[in-house]
This record gives structure tokens, sequence and C-alpha cells, in this order.
């Protein structure tokens, strides 16, 4: 993790941590990099979610890559994956997205996508923060008409859209659908798309004011969804996030379908279908135990990489899989976007409900989940790296290994988005897993605070 960028682009309190000169410097030095080598006047996609400091920060951050020369496409309020695919559709140089996804309405973040749609590699990253942080190139600024101009485009929510529901040749008549748009960037595709495909679709959270996203709904809330679902006697829920890069289902009793559990219908009927790619679904080791032992229960092999939707993705480009994913929902079907995609995932879920005919609650049987329970530590962002450092709570750590041996396990991690240590148990008896967790987070609060 560098200095800027963390897992998922650059994050914090908007106005504070992320102000609009650092908005500004990034566009700037983004742009540069990413479009030094190009022998044309490059175009950059800007897209952003429904936060009130999104309009803000779309401005600061236009203006920086326009005072390096470069254009920029002003996409409006539209989903990441979308920047991520329209970024290749329209053949740009490179796309941004002005979002903090899951997060509360205070925090925003920049993220960047190569020419490719996919996300920037450590190195230039890292060449990007050189320039912000240590002046490590001078950018040279042009005049008079080498400036970039700026082109707003407000259909772009519509190709999104075109493009999503063409991926599944199936007709979703029949269904009933209940939706949690989180408030969020989902708030016109997932609606438009799932009604386009004939599903009968009901909709909750779908008012962005600037100040609601994520406010006690969508992929991080689950609770009004999981309560709609049964109100409505729905066949299934489906809730993203503020960005729509990730989902979550609740079947027709209103149980939650986790990410794990998405990947392993979806990954099932894509091997009975011949489409998994080398018969592997790439996870994290945060997924739950359940998730491998599906796997070797359906000859699907598991792989796990670090926490971080990038590290799975870079794990399923370097070895050719096609699925792949985290708990909190974030799943890449790499054979239609390069990064988590909240819609396709959701549209490759009803499909295999469609096709199968059977319930949600059946087709989520297809893998057992353990109880875990995660606890978050909240420490100083400067400390999030001590609690290996601390002989208590090392201490600490490996007295609940020896106990949960042979039986469940113990994950602990800083996040990657803030400033938090992320203390995980998994095992038998969820009593014993949330005491023995909140334990160890108080522990490491009270150590490292």
């Amino acid at each position: 993790m560098g200095r800027l960028f963390g897992t998922d682009g650059v994050r914090g309190i908007a106005n504070q941590d992320l102000t609009v000169e650092l908005a500004f410097k990034l566009g700037q030095a983004g742009a540069y990099v990413l479009t030094k080598e190009k022998k044309h006047k490059p175009t950059i996609i800007v897209g952003r979610d429904t936060r009130i400091s999104g309009e803000m920060l779309t401005s600061a951050l236009i203006a920086g890559i326009c005072s390096v020369g470069a254009d920029a496409i002003s996409i409006g309020v539209v989903p990441t994956p979308a920047v991520a695919y329209l970024t290749r559709q329209y053949k740009a140089d490179a796309g941004v997205v002005i979002s903090a996804s899951h997060n509360p309405v205070e925090y925003n973040g920049i993220k960047f996508f190569n020419d490719k749609g996919y996300k920037l590699s450590d190195a230039l990253e890292e060449e990007i923060e050189g320039i912000i942080l240590d002046n490590k190139e001078t950018i040279e600024l042009p005049t008079g008409t080498g400036v970039g101009r700026v082109k707003h485009r407000r259909e772009s929510i519509e190709d999104y859209i075109n493009y999503v529901k063409g991926l599944i040749d199936i007709d979703l008549s029949g269904i009933k659908v209940a939706i949690d748009c989180a408030n969020g960037a989902s708030y016109v595709s997932a609606p438009e798309t799932l009604t386009q495909l004939g599903a009968e679709v009901y909709i909750i959270h779908n008012e962005p004011d600037g100040k609601n996203i994520n406010k006690n709904c969508g992929s991080t809330h689950m609770e009004d969804l999981q309560n709609y679902v049964k109100q409505l006697g729905a066949d299934i829920g489906i809730a993203f996030d503020g960005d729509a890069d990730r989902c979550l289902a609740v079947d027709e009793e209103g149980k939650i379908i986790d990410g794990d559990q998405i990947m392993a219908i979806c990954g099932l009927h894509m091997k009975e279908q011949k489409k998994l790619k080398k018969d592997t679904i790439v996870a994290t080791v945060m997924s739950n135990i359940g998730l491998g032992l599906m796997g070797k229960e359906n000859g699907i092999n598991i792989e796990q990489t670090k926490v971080g939707d990038r590290y799975v993705l870079e794990e399923m480009v370097e070895k050719g899989y096609n699925l792949g994913g985290e708990q909190s929902g974030h799943i890449i079907c790499l054979d239609y976007n390069t990064t988590g995609d909240g819609l396709i995932a959701a549209l490759h879920l009803l499909e295999v409900l469609k096709r199968k005919g059977q319930k949600a609650s059946e087709l989520a049987k297809v893998m057992t989940v353990l109880p875990q329970v995660l606890v978050n530590a909240k420490v100083n962002s400067s400390k999030i790296n001590d609690y290996i450092k601390d002989e208590v709570i090392k201490k600490a750590i490996e007295g609940l290994e020896e106990k949960f041996a042979g039986e469940g396990r113990v994950l602990i991690r800083p996040s990657g988005t803030e400033p938090l240590v992320r203390v995980m148990i998994e095992g038998k008896d969820k009593d014993v897993l949330q005491k023995e967790a909140e334990t160890l987070a108080n522990l490491i609060e009270s150590r490292l605070n």
C-alpha cells in the first residue's frame, strides 16, 4: 500500500483528507503518467457516484486533467464498473471514478483505470505518488490551444445498460425481484436493466439526494431489503453498494446470500455449462471455509489471495481464470468486465435462478456457511500495522489460534480503505466467536491508541 493509494484508490474524508487541491494534483499527475507515451491528444473518462462531494472533486480532477493538455469526458453518475467498460468502449486513454464505494457519505475516493479498463499497477500508482509528493518529474503545462477540453456524455449510462442486458440470453419474466440501490450509482442502471429483461422489479433506496448514499441501506445494511423481500413475497432480493461494484442477495425467506455463496452458485452453474475456466474460482483468505468445502465436493479448485479485489483480479489475469471475488459481494466476471460488477453478478445469479427453476434458498444450499464473526478495532491510521509488533497483542492472537486450531481459524488484518484493524474468527459457536473477537478488538484499540 502506497502513501496516497490504498488497495482501492485514494480514499479519505472529502475536503479534509481528500481535498480539492489533492484531486487537482491527482488529475494532473494521473493524466500525465497514463498518457505521456501517447502520440495523440489523450482523452480521459470521469464518472462518479451520488455523494455530495462528488461534484466538487470531479470539477477539481477535470481541471487537473485539462491543465496537462488532456481532454476529459464527464459521464456523470454511473457505477464504477460502467467506467471500466466505457473506457474500453469509447477507446479512451484512461478512466477515473470518484467514489468511496460502500463507505459513509463523508468519505470519497479517486480510482484510476488504464485504457484496458484495469485498475493501475502498484508501479504506476507509485509513479503518480512520486510526482505529487516528491516532485520527481516536472509536468510542462500547455497554454493557448494546448489545454484540454471537457465534453459531457449523458447517454453513457444507456450504453452501459445496453451492454449488460445483452450478456444473458434469457427472459427474466416470472421472477419477482426486490432491489436496494443504496441511494447510489445503481439507481438508474439496475432497475432499468432488470425491467427491460422482463423481471417484476420492486425498488427501495433509489432516491439519492447526495447525503443518503449507503445510509442504513445497500449491501452493508441489509435489514430493509430482508424485510421488504418477505413483505412482498419476492423470489429474491439484490442489494448493491454505493458505486455498484458489488452486490449481495437475499433469498425468499429473507436470509442473506453473501459473495461466497453467489460465487458458489454461479461457479457451479458455469462448471456444468463448461464455462468455468480451469474449473477454478479465485477468492480471498477472508472467504468462508465452506466455499473450500463446496469446491472439494464439486471438483472446483478454490484459489485464495490477499484481501482486496485487485489481488483477486491479478491472480485471475495471470492464470487465466474467469470467476473470482470477495465475500463482501465484489465479484469479477472477467469474460464481461475488468473489475467487480454488481449488476453483472446479479444477472448471473438471476439467470441460474431462472434456468434451475429452484428457490433462492435451495440454490444457496450448495454451500454450508460456517459461523464467522468480524469485529473492527478503530486505531490511528499511522499505527494500523503495529499490532504485529505489540507483544501483548501477539500473545493474545497466538492464544486464540491455539484455541480454534482444527475447528476454525483466526485472521487479523489492517483495512486497506479505513483506519481499522479487522479481527475475523471462524468456528462452530457464534456466541463464543463474538465474545473472543470483541475482546481481542478491544485489546488492540487499548494498546494502539
